[in-house]
């Protein structure tokens, strides 16, 4: 998205083409830490299977599956390595292990960054309102998985019903649901030849039963925002500490991304000092749990379709004048 800006009077052009400079190194140094901590997650995982230490090594393990999908929308963007070619391929073997094809989730985010809180063409809001069950069964992962995997079954069909798809994209995305589809049959069928419960063990299962780990993440973005072009309002960061930074390849510093895409991760810290300071305000920022609470609070005395105003916050609030405290204090 190296043409979207979505507000020139925070950055000079200068300021932007040097916040914007991509790195192997650092994209490398981030992607290898985290494989790292897979691999080491992993192994524990195999080794201590049937003892004690199963359950915290099987929470670690689909925690951190399920934060790699910050590394994929980071290779999506193009931000991560100044190579291409390792943004994109990486980018695909990250898709294959999200069940999320790299292709389909590029055009989806690309059109959420261009319509971001627009009901009508944001492809994060094309659903209904939340109400607590719904919301409950995407942050534990229910809907969320049901939706992925049906999805998936459909472009192997052929069948491409999202709007934000264009006609010369269409055959892209089926040919890529194929591919994958293809290698998922594989795993399976090597699975039953060598009678392994590895791919579930150690894999898939984890990933679908810790997705709410993500989600803590996933839902404080833009949930509760009001839907208006600025992207001071309708999109929030994250205030948490330096483990949860790395997991998610500093997304929690979404506004800053919002408002300039093509910065790479590692950057976005420095970007977001520097926006705040431009523009003398802070972006509405919470807590993962504190945003979590507020959500579910009033999710459970009922929603009825004006308690989702257009124009206005429903959960949080407005920015503020400067920070009392930024993203870079620890929740407590």
């Amino acid at each position: 998205m190296d043409g979207f800006i979505g507000r020139r009077d925070l950055l000079t052009p200068r300021q932007l083409q040097e916040f914007s400079v991509k790195s192997d190194a650092r994209g490398g140094w981030q992607l290898a830490s985290h494989l790292l901590a897979l691999a080491v997650s992993t192994t524990l995982l195999a080794k201590l299977w049937g003892t004690w230490w199963t359950v915290p090594c099987f929470l670690i393990q689909g925690t951190l599956l399920n934060w790699l999908y910050c590394g994929q929308h980071e290779l999506s963007h193009g931000t991560v390595f100044k190579t291409r070619w390792l943004s994109e391929w990486t980018g695909r073997a990250i898709g294959f292990l999200q069940l999320y094809p790299r292709d389909f989730d590029q055009i989806q985010h690309f059109g959420h960054h261009r319509h971001t809180g627009d009901w009508e063409k944001d492809p994060e809001l094309l659903r209904d309102p939340y109400e607590l069950q719904s919301y409950l069964l995407w942050f534990t992962g229910v809907s969320y998985w049901h939706s992925r995997i049906a999805r998936l079954f459909r472009l192997v069909q052929g069948k491409v019903i999202e709007p934000y798809v264009r006609e010369d994209e269409k055959r892209v995305v089926i040919v890529e649901a194929r591919w994958h589809m293809a290698l998922y049959t594989l795993v399976f069928v090597l699975s039953i030849v060598f009678r392994s419960w590895a791919a579930i063990a150690l894999w898939l299962g984890p990933m679908f039963a810790m997705k709410w780990a993500y989600m803590l993440q996933g839902t404080i973005k833009h949930l509760g925002r009001p839907h208006s072009d600025n992207l001071f309002e309708n999109t929030r960061t994250a205030r948490t500490g330096t483990v949860f930074h790395w997991l998610g390849w500093n997304m929690q510093y979404h506004t800053a991304h919002h408002l300039f895409p093509s910065v790479p991760f590692h950057r976005l810290p420095e970007l977001h000092r520097a926006i705040v300071a431009k523009a003398g305000i802070e972006p509405p920022t919470m807590g993962y749990f504190e945003f979590q609470r507020e959500a579910i609070t009033k999710l459970t005395r009922g929603r009825e379709s004006i308690d989702y105003p257009d124009d206005r916050a429903w959960i949080g609030s407005q920015p503020t004048e400067r920070a009392r405290q930024t993203p870079d204090h620890a929740e407590a």
